[in-house]
């Protein structure tokens, strides 16, 4: 799957363009939670992530219930600082 990491397309959460890299590590070692709605048209993208990722990571990121808009909001500016970091 490392052929998809660099395909990009624009981020309902975001905004602007991003790959699919980007998507597989948005929450560290978790990948995005709109993932499977963002990418599936272009690969089996729920497929790979449930040979790539263990049960517990899968209800990590599928089976949460969502956050309020104003703390995701938040948690991806913070994800998004540390990354520009050195």
């Amino acid at each position: 799957m490392e052929k998809y990491n660099d395909l990009e397309i624009r981020c309902p959460r975001l905004g602007g363009e991003v790959t699919f890299g980007y998507c597989m590590q948005e929450r560290g070692t978790l990948p995005c939670p709109r993932i499977i709605t963002c990418w599936e048209r272009y690969f089996p993208v729920e497929t790979y992530l449930k040979k790539t990722l263990t049960p517990e990571e899968w209800d990590l990121c599928f089976n949460q219930p969502p956050g309020d808009k104003i703390a995701t909001i938040f948690d991806i500016a913070d994800t998004l600082k540390k990354k520009k970091r050195p």
